[in-house]
């Protein structure tokens, strides 16, 4: 079968690999759409600590139902999508019921084979049924939107509240759409670059150019000078680090959903002096992930434009220079298995 494999830092190659072994306790899903996410860009910069090569790609997939073990909660024909995260069972977080956040998580196609290829065996507990009016195309957003669900947990948002999105990537515009559908009464998202702020227009947000305005300022204009609830951090940007104390009020919440690779600085004298809670957010639960199959049905319309490109698996091989090429304006790519 066919399948995109990371094969060493800057290198992905379409290949013929070998069938996966079949496995009458697992049930066997077709590929149909694969996203591509920030991780797998780091895995293909050779600069994620567990991904090895050779590896096949791709944690962000729905797939149609072809074989299924006895008493299966499934049928031939289902389409589902995959929590992908695997918890090791035994440490702290897994004997306390956060599994999510396992000592020693392991993810499908970061530790072991990925859906960006024709078939995938896997466990049936791990697999959710998607609505048959969800297009493929918003079901393949299933697993980042689980992130969005996580992160306005953690913030613990609720309907009135005011927000800033720092950075308008796939994870930052799910995000303002996720909040709108939450009933924040303002919503602000941040970046640089000119065509995903115009698509963020275009989507009905208040879209701030931070390399022409001061998002500060513009903070402050909009909330009267006492800025704003909650803050998202979405970019994994140093400087949205540091910058993100200033734009909160006094007593607010900062959510990192984004991963920041590196130590970077934050004001902790605005955390102290402001009151600030400091929230982290780590992917997402099993029934965040499950909140989040209901969710993309309920929002199938808004989160489309989100998908900017789609890609054959058979030319799939180009996708991480198209990502990186501006010219190209990417937001979120999807991978068809099946062309």
């Amino acid at each position: 079968m066919e399948a995109l494999v990371y094969t060493g830092p800057e290198k992905v190659e379409v290949q013929q690999v070998a069938l996966p072994v079949p496995c009458d306790t697992k049930v066997k899903v077709r590929m149909l759409l694969c996203g591509i996410c920030g991780t797998d860009i780091g895995i293909y910069s050779g600069k994620h600590p567990r991904a090895k090569a050779p590896l096949i790609l791709g944690h962000e997939f729905v797939g149609r139902v072809e074989e299924c073990p006895e008493h299966s909660r499934f049928v031939p024909g289902d389409r589902v999508v995959a929590y992908p995260l695997l918890s090791c069972g035994d440490c702290h977080p897994c004997r306390h019921g956060t599994p999510h956040v396992c000592a020693n998580l392991r993810l499908i196609g970061i530790d072991r084979d990925g859906g960006l290829t024709d078939h995938l065996w896997l466990d049936d507990e791990v697999l959710f049924r998607v609505p048959e009016a969800l297009p493929d195309q918003i079901a393949a957003l299933v697993e980042p939107l689980a992130v969005v669900v996580r992160t306005l947990h953690q913030a613990r948002f609720t309907l009135g509240q005011t927000a800033v999105v720092m950075g308008a990537g796939p994870i930052g515009l799910l995000t303002a759409v996720v909040l709108r559908h939450a009933g924040a009464s303002r919503i602000l998202v941040s970046d640089i670059d000119s065509s995903r702020l115009e698509l963020c227009r275009r989507m009905g947000f208040d879209a701030v150019d931070a390399s022409n305005e001061s998002l500060q300022q513009r903070v402050l204009q909009v909330s009267g000078g006492d800025g704003v609830d909650v803050v998202f951090e979405c970019s994994g940007v140093a400087s949205s680090a540091l910058e993100m104390t200033a734009l909160a009020r006094v007593g607010g919440t900062l959510c990192l959903t984004a991963t920041h690779k590196t130590p970077a600085p934050v004001s902790l004298i605005d955390v102290n002096f402001k009151e600030l809670t400091l929230v982290g957010s780590r992917v997402y639960t099993l029934a965040e992930f499950a909140s989040a199959v209901e969710l993309a049905e309920s929002l199938a319309d808004t989160l489309a434009p989100v998908i900017t490109q789609v890609v054959p698996l058979s030319g799939s091989a180009s996708i991480f220079d198209m990502i990186a090429d501006p010219a190209i304006h990417t937001v979120k790519l999807l991978v068809d298995c099946q062309s």
